[in-house]
């Protein structure tokens, strides 16, 4: 059995961005309640999670040589 493999077109702190800013937008569009909670959780620990990428692939995290 083999895997499928696909190389992304995309890099993940884009693919982050992009599921935040749909998920804000589906939020700003439900009544207040638990639902619209939800899916700004899931925004916010999306978008979190770019920032993280990001932080981690900057050229300043280097180990000591």
């Amino acid at each position: 059995m083999q895997r499928r493999r696909f190389k992304q077109t995309r890099s993940l702190e884009q693919r982050l961005a992009e599921e935040a800013e749909r998920l804000r937008a589906e939020a700003k569009a439900l009544p207040p309640g638990a639902k619209r909670e939800h899916m700004l959780r899931r925004a916010r620990q999306a978008e979190t999670g770019s920032h993280m990428s990001e932080w981690l692939r900057s050229p300043g995290l280097r180990p000591p040589e």
